[in-house]
């Protein structure tokens, strides 16, 4: 069982301190979603299940994947099934894009990123969130792991201005997430028998740690970054 399978089990006000980075992107795509007009239309390169859908109920959303990342998933509600590098859409059709913790999952990240803004309109928005320290997850198809340096390099060979590159959360929110990451290896068989010993030894400084997190200013160990960046409204 996964680290978010088992935080999902948690009481709610607990979820959104222990899953900080989830609930920052939420609220991130959130942000777009409500800054956006009525109707605009919406891209979401690499939307797996769609689970950013409901966030744009008032746009015209669109949603992109290769579906081959987790087998366990469904993508019957994909838009449309595509190599984010070489999109089925015209140039500047998209008033906003959204790329979610994908990066890490395509071959040619910087392909990726030029066609994504290829097809989005002049001044149009992309969302772009990317991992940092992060396990190795739906592999094979797990690539990469980005720096800020990195993702800035990235959105400008895209041609992409006015990024802003903000890492979610410093060393104590990671070392806290890396803790709780320790209770999967509790689960399953009899492993179960040593849960609860494990969840007493890692859960009480888990929920501690993040409350120290103001003390890595820098915040060089994070688990990613949200990236904002915007397409030049001349071209």
């Amino acid at each position: 069982m996964s680290y978010t399978a088992l935080a999902h089990r948690l009481p709610h006000f607990l979820r959104g301190h222990v899953l900080h980075f989830e609930a920052s992107l939420e609220e991130a795509v959130g942000a777009l979603a409500g800054a956006l007009p009525p109707g605009a239309r919406v891209l979401d390169a690499g939307s797996g299940e769609g689970r950013y859908a409901p966030l744009f109920r008032r746009q015209r959303y669109t949603g992109v994947d290769l579906a081959v990342g987790d087998p366990a998933w469904d993508y019957s509600r994909v838009d449309a099934r595509a190599d984010l590098a070489a999109l089925p859409f015209p140039s500047g059709l998209f008033a906003a894009a959204i790329h979610v913790v994908t990066l890490e999952h395509v071959r040619r990240p910087e392909a990726v990123l030029r066609e994504i803004a290829r097809t989005l309109a002049p001044g149009g928005v992309l969302l772009v969130v990317a991992p940092h320290e992060w396990e190795v997850h739906q592999a094979p198809h797990d690539y990469f792991r980005y720096t800020r340096y990195g993702l800035a390099f990235l959105l400008q060979q895209a041609g992409l201005v006015e990024a802003d590159i903000r890492p979610v959360g410093g060393y104590f929110r990671l070392l806290a997430r890396r803790l709780l990451n320790g209770l999967q290896f509790f689960t399953g068989g009899l492993r179960w028998v040593w849960f609860l010993p494990a969840a007493i030894f890692l859960v009480p400084p888990a929920l501690v740690l993040p409350f120290l997190d103001g003390l890595d200013r820098d915040r060089d160990f994070t688990l990613g970054y949200i990236c904002t960046a915007r397409k030049p409204s001349s071209c």
